[in-house]
C-alpha cells in the first residue's frame, strides 16, 4: 500500500522502556489478561481498514472497570499513549495502534449486567455485541435497534465510538438515539458516570459528546441501552429500477412525501450481483439497481403504506416490485444486505466509503461518483443506507498493485469531497478515525477544528488517547 496516510512518529523514550512497561502491565493484570509477545500482537496491528498496520507496544484486556482505570493510571502517569479496540471492525482505521501505544481491548468485558423490561433498558459490559443484546430480550418481545452489517461481531463500546447505525436507523435512529447513559474512564483513570435509565440528565449533554468520541475522551466500559418493542409485523419488499439515478429519486420522494419506513437499503447492479451469488437471495438481476424497502406494523398498515410507496415508485419508472412471502424470505433478503462487505471481499480488494449527503442529492452524487471513478480507471459497487443519505461505495482495488491502491484512495477521497460539495459531510456511521483525517478540513474551517481539538484537549491535554486519528496532524496543539 502507499504513505498515504501518516502516523505520528513513536516515542524512542517509551520504545526504550518497552520491556519495564511490560512487567509493571504484568503486576497490574490477571495473567491472561495481557499480550506481549511479538508473534500475538500481530493479530492487533489493524483493525477492518486493512490497508494499513502497526504493531503495539502491548494490548491489554481487562475485564472490569476498576482494572481498566488502573490501565489508564498507570499509562498517564508514564506518557503512554493508548488505543481503544472493540472487535476491531472499524472500518476508518479507528482502532490502529502506533508502535509506542498500549492497546486497550474490551473483547473479555462481555456481560449482560441488567435488563429491565419495565424501564426498557439494558445495562451492558462494552465488549457485548449488538446482537447479544437482542437476543437476550427477543423473548421478552424486544430488541435492540441499531443494527450494523457487523452486528454478528461489533460490540457497543465500538458502536459508541462512532455513532454507529445500520439497516434500521431510519425510523430508530443511530446509536446516539438509544444510548441512556454511560460508565467512562478518563485518561487518568478516574471512573465517571453520564446518564442512566432516566430519559434525560440534569446538565450539560455530555452523554451526546461521547457518542461518536472516536475513543478520544475515554474509555467506556459500561453502556445503558434502551429497548423497542417488536413491531407486530415486518415486510421487505425488492424495488427494481433501471437505472441508479431513478432509484436514487424515488428515495427522495418517499421520504419527502412523509412517509417512513423502517428501512430503505440501495444496491445497483455490481452489488447485486455480487450478494446474490454470494446469498441466492432472489435479487432480481435485469435491473440496474435494487431498493430494499421494509415497512412494519399490523397488516392493514403494511398494506396502506407499501400501496403508497409502489404508486411513487411507478412514477420513477419501477420494473421489478416484489414482496416477500415468508419469514424465510425475508431473512435472505436481509441476509444478502448485510452480507454485501464480506461477499465483495471474495472477489476483490475494496476501500470502503462512508459519505453522508442530502436525499436530493442522491441521485447527483451517485451519477458523479460513477464518473470519477470512470476516471481512476476502477470499478465501484454501491451499497448503502439510502433512507438517511448514508453511501457506501466499495471501490474495487488490486492491493498488489501500489499504483492501483493509490488511485483507489484518491478516488475515495474525491468522492468524500463530493459528498460534502453536495451539502453532506464525511461520515455517516464509520467515524473519521485515520481515514478520513487529512479531509477534515475540507469541511470545517480553522476556527471549527480549533474549538473540536480544545474540547478534546480537556479531557486528554496530553493526547495520549488514540492518536493520530480524526484531527490533522499539523496544527494540532502541543501535548
Amino acid at each position: 500500500m502507499t504513505d498515504f496516510i501518516r502516523f505520528l512518529e513513536p516515542q524512542p523514550a517509551i520504545l526504550s522502556r518497552r520491556d519495564a512497561i511490560v512487567a509493571d502491565l504484568v503486576d497490574l493484570l490477571p495473567k491472561d489478561c495481557l499480550i506481549h509477545a511479538p508473534r500475538e500482537l500481530v493479530p492487533f496491528e489493524t483493525d477492518a481498514f486493512v490497508s494499513y498496520r502497526r504493531v503495539p507496544l502491548a494490548v491489554a484486556l481487562p475485564r472490569t472497570t476498576e482494572e481498566v482505570a488502573a490501565v489508564m493510571r498507570y499509562c498517564h502517569k508514564y506518557g503512554v499513549p493508548v488505543v481503544p479496540r472493540g472487535a476491531g471492525t472499524s472500518l476508518s482505521g479507528g482502532a490502529i495502534p502506533q508502535e509506542d501505544a498500549v492497546v486497550l481491548g474490551l473483547s473479555k468485558m462481555s456481560r449482560i449486567l441488567d435488563i429491565d423490561l419495565a424501564n426498557r433498558t439494558a445495562t451492558v459490559q462494552a465488549g457485548v455485541t449488538n446482537l447479544n443484546i437482542s437476543e437476550a430480550v427477543s423473548p421478552e418481545g424486544f430488541f435492540y435497534a441499531p443494527d450494523p452489517s457487523s452486528q454478528l461481531a461489533c460490540t457497543i463500546g465500538g458502536n459508541i465510538g462512532m455513532n454507529s447505525g445500520g439497516a434500521h436507523c431510519l425510523k430508530y435512529g443511530v446509536t446516539t438515539n438509544n444510548l441512556l447513559g454511560v460508565r467512562m474512564v478518563l485518561v487518568d483513570g478516574t471512573v465517571i458516570e453520564l446518564g442512566g435509565k432516566h430519559l434525560d440528565a440534569g446538565g450539560y449533554d455530555l452523554l451526546g459528546l461521547v457518542c461518536g468520541h472516536e475513543g478520544q475522551l475515554g474509555i467506556v466500559t459500561e453502556a445503558t441501552v434502551r429497548l423497542i418493542a417488536k413491531p407486530e409485523g415486518a415486510r421487505p419488499v425488492l424495488f427494481g429500477f433501471e437505472t441508479s439515478e431513478e432509484a436514487g429519486s424515488c428515495v427522495a420522494d418517499v421520504i419527502g412525501s412523509g412517509i417512513i419506513p423502517v428501512a430503505i437499503e440501495f444496491m445497483d447492479k455490481p452489488a447485486i450481483e455480487i450478494c446474490e451469488a454470494f446469498a441466492k437471495a432472489g435479487y432480481p438481476l435485469d435491473v440496474g439497481a435494487l431498493l430494499i424497502v421494509e415497512v412494519e406494523g399490523s397488516e392493514a398498515e403494511m398494506d396502506a403504506m407499501l400501496a403508497d410507496i409502489v404508486e411513487i415508485a411507478r412514477r420513477h419508472g419501477v420494473k421489478t416490485v416484489r414482496e416477500c412471502q415468508s419469514a424465510t424470505e425475508a431473512a435472505l433478503i436481509w441476509k444478502g444486505r448485510k452480507s454485501a462487505f464480506g461477499a465483495t471481499g471474495r472477489i476483490s480488494d475494496y476501500i470502503c466509503m462512508d459519505g453522508t449527503v442530502p436525499l436530493s442529492q442522491l441521485s447527483y452524487v451517485l451519477k458523479k461518483t460513477s464518473e470519477i471513478i470512470d476516471r481512476f480507471g476502477l470499478r465501484v459497487a454501491n451499497v448503502f443506507h439510502a433512507g438517511d443519505g448514508n453511501m457506501h461505495p466499495l471501490i474495487l482495488f488490486n492491493a498488489n498493485d501500489p499504483d492501483d491502491a493509490a488511485r483507489a484512495e484518491q478516488a475515495g477521497n474525491e468522492i468524500l469531497k463530493l459528498c460534502v460539495d453536495a451539502g453532506g459531510c464525511l461520515t455517516g456511521e464509520h467515524g473519521v478515525g485515520i481515514e478520513k483525517r487529512d479531509l477534515m478540513t475540507h469541511q470545517y474551517g480553522k476556527v471549527d477544528l480549533d474549538q473540536q481539538m480544545a474540547v478534546r484537549a480537556a479531557f486528554d491535554p496530553g493526547w495520549l488517547l488514540n492518536p493520530s486519528k480524526v484531527f490533522p496532524l499539523e496544527g494540532r496543539p502541543a501535548a
